[in-house]
Parts: C-alpha cells; structure tokens; sequence
C-alpha cells in the first residue's frame, strides 16, 4: 500500500513575520510531512522556535544577515524519516549560494527521497544581481542530473522567480523585457523540462540537451492560465488575480507519477494573506 508524503513549499517573506501573521495556524491544519522555506531571514532559533519541537529542522542562512535563507523540516513522527543526510554546496567554490539552496535526503517507505529547498535570485535586467541569477540556473543545471542519479525520486521546490511560460504570468505580454520572464531565463527551464537526451530548441533560439524532469504544477493543472503562486503588493494584483507562477514542484519522471493532489493554499482575502507567495502543496504516493 502506498504512503501518503505530503510536501509544502512557500516563500514566507521572513518567518518571524509570517507567523505573526497567521503561518501558524495554516500549518497547523495542513498535516505537512516534510515542510520548504524560502526567504526565511531568520536564526537557527527563531525557525526552531516558532515551529516548536515537533520538527526535524535543517536551516541553510544567506551570507549576509536578514536576507534569503532556505530551510527544510520533516514533521517527526510523520511518513518521513529525519534527514539521513544534507548538502548546500552548488555550483562552482567561488559562487556564494548560502542561504539559497538546500538539499536533504529523507526515507519514505523504504525509499530515498531527496528534496531541494531553492531561492533562485529575482535578479534585476542589465546588473549584477542578473549575472548573479545566470550563475545560479546555470549551477541548477549541472546539477539537476547528478541528483536524477542520486536518487530517482528527488524534488526541487521553491521560488524559483521564473514565469517559463506565457501561462504562468497574468501580464505576460508588459513584462516580456523585466527579469522573471526574459527568454534567457526561460531558455532554462526548457531544458529543465525537455524530454530528456534530446535537444531541446529554447525559446531564445539557443539549443541545448532537454533534462527530463517534470513541472509538477504544469502537469496537473494542464493548459490554463496560472494558477498562480505570487501577486504583486502594489494595486488590486490579488484581488483581480494578476499573478504569476514563480514557486514550483520540479521532480523526476518516477516521484512526478506518484502525485496524487496538487493546491495551491491561495488565501480567501488580501488581509488574510500572511506572504505575498501562496504554499504550494503536493501529495506524492511512495
């Protein structure tokens, strides 16, 4: 019989601040087994705290203080196990990826499953902060098959600050020249999910071999607009539902067929929300 693993992901925005308003209490009701934080700009401490001593907490903090920080935490007691091992380390040693990729190995029902809590750099057109974010999808790309061959259920979550398709952002056509939806940083994300072994021609026109991994969100919703992960602060974004789809289930061929249930946790009004990103939340059968 299958094991139910039900996987969250949400960039919190600062925990500290999320759980003031109202995090808490949306993960109390959701029965999360293993549980990805971005943009978590707090210490060890305050996640232990706030989360309490019913987690497994690993926390990867930014190089600088206050600013991204991943974590991943698997609920004890729950269908996962906690984490046999962790890594941080992507890309070259130069590149300073704290605070922005996290991976962990759990056990399932017998099986390895790892999963990546990643914060892709938002990035700013014509910068360094742009540079940056390149150095960044390319790393995700060399490593991406060496996870494949680490374990065949291994899963990227996170804000990934990419809208791949015109699907995945509400204004597509005004942001077409503004980072989150340049054809370069597209280009990626074909790869990513191109069939595997196969050359994938990229939205910007360049080539390169397909990965094979599976948008989760994409696959279950189909060919719809959205839905939607992130909205703007500014104006009425939430509440007309001009979003964008930037948070993302990224897995492997075997986990991606184990899905079960894919929600998106968009909160009922504007004052309810406690982050401008909704959770993204996958039951996965193991």
């Amino acid at each position: 019989m299958a094991t139910r693993l039900r996987i969250a992901s949400v960039n919190v925005n600062g925990v500290r601040a999320a759980y003031r308003k109202g995090m808490g209490e949306w993960l109390d009701a959701r029965d999360v087994d293993i549980l990805a934080l971005q943009e978590v700009r707090a210490a060890d401490a305050d996640i232990e705290g706030l989360l309490g001593d019913g987690w497994n907490i690993l926390h990867d903090a930014a190089t600088a203080k206050g600013r991204a920080g991943v974590a991943l935490a698997s609920r004890k007691g729950s269908a996962a196990s906690a984490p046999l091992a962790h890594r941080v380390a992507l890309g070259a040693d130069d590149f300073d990826s704290a605070g922005r990729w996290l991976e962990a190995d759990f056990e399932v029902d017998g099986k390895t499953v790892t999963v990546v809590s990643t914060y892709v750099h938002s990035g700013v057109v014509d910068t360094p902060k742009q540079v940056e974010k390149y150095k960044f999808l390319e790393a995700m790309l060399v490593r991406l098959p060496e996870l494949a061959a680490h374990s065949d259920h291994a899963l990227i979550v996170g804000d990934l600050n990419v809208g791949h398709r015109e699907l995945d952002i509400k204004n597509w056509r005004g942001n077409r020249k503004k980072a989150g939806f340049l054809l370069e940083e597209r280009a990626y994300f074909d790869r990513i999910f191109g069939e595997h072994g196969t050359t994938i021609e990229c939205v910007d026109s360049t080539t390169g071999p397909g990965l094979g991994w599976v948008d989760v969100g994409r696959q279950f919703a189909g060919e719809v607009d959205g839905p939607y992960t992130w909205w703007s602060q500014r104006g009425q974004a939430f509440d007309t539902d001009t979003g964008w789809r930037i948070d993302y289930h990224v897995a492997t061929p075997a986990l991606a067929a184990s899905v079960a249930e894919y929600r998106i946790d968009k909160a009922d009004a504007w004052d309810e929300r406690w982050s401008d990103h909704a959770p993204v939340v996958v039951d996965y059968s193991i």
